[in-house]
């Protein structure tokens, strides 16, 4: 059950239809795995943090820059040369300590993608690394956990939710297949305005509460987000039979 501090803090979401009480307990006994902590994860772990899910594991082995003050709003000048996730994290507790977080100063490889995935109920992608994210998508598939990417450059913004035990669920490969030869874009090579990102990672971090609620979900939809006219567009993907990750699930 929910303590009376709890009723009080979560308040304004337990009166939420389709939430309640038992959806916040679900939050509370859920853990998730955000990987990266940019632009699109610091967004999405305060809103997972300020949600009150019971456990949130933070991937990222690199170091605040004094580029990133434009949009990964956690952190402040002070922070610069520190590493991401442990910053983060001590930002996130003086938002709701009852959140335990664990943090992973370090990119994730296979070993430690296998390692992490296996504990988590879900996965946000909120890396700008296109190979973490085909190994995110790998695992998450592996394992069967849901997974939900998010990118941003520019004015644009992309997000894809992975329900692997939904029949015919595509995966992140099905939709963009590798290639040696496709272009590296990220906001490094093209910028992006921050606020879309923001646009992004809200989200991400509703169906990631959706998901672990027990809220249906549509699968096999890619949302793309056009900041610059205002305008969603929502097109439908389709499982690839020949993908070398999902292919034969």
């Amino acid at each position: 059950m929910l303590t009376t501090s709890e009723k009080l803090r979560y308040s304004r979401q337990i009166m939420v239809n389709k939430i309640g009480e038992s959806g916040q307990l679900a939050l509370r006994n859920a853990t998730v795995l955000i990987v990266g902590m940019g632009g699109l994860g610091n967004p999405v772990a305060m809103y997972l943090a300020a949600a009150g899910i019971g456990k949130l594991i933070i991937a990222d082995g690199d170091s605040v820059d004094i580029t990133n003050l434009q949009r990964q709003i956690l952190f402040n000048q002070q922070d610069i040369d520190h590493n991401k996730a442990d910053t983060a994290a001590e930002k996130l507790v003086l938002n709701n300590p009852d959140v335990e977080i664990e943090v992973v100063d370090e990119m994730l490889d296979d070993e430690l993608a296998q390692y992490y995935v296996q504990q988590a109920d879900l996965v946000v992608d909120c890396c700008d690394n296109i190979a973490t994210r085909y190994l995110m998508n790998k695992t998450c598939v592996e394992y069967n956990k849901p997974f939900i990417v998010g990118a941003a450059t520019g004015f644009n913004g992309q997000q894809l939710t992975i329900v692997p035990n939904i029949k015919d669920a595509a995966c992140y490969q099905c939709v963009f297949p590798k290639s040696e030869h496709a272009p590296e874009n990220n906001c490094q090579t093209v910028g992006v305005i921050g606020p879309v990102l923001a646009v992004i990672a809200g989200t991400q971090a509703i169906d990631a509460i959706k998901l672990l609620v027990g809220i249906e979900h549509s699968n096999n939809i890619l949302a793309l987000y056009d900041g610059l006219h205002q305008h969603w567009q929502h097109i439908y993907v389709k499982k690839q039979i020949n993908c070398p990750v999902c292919g034969s699930a």
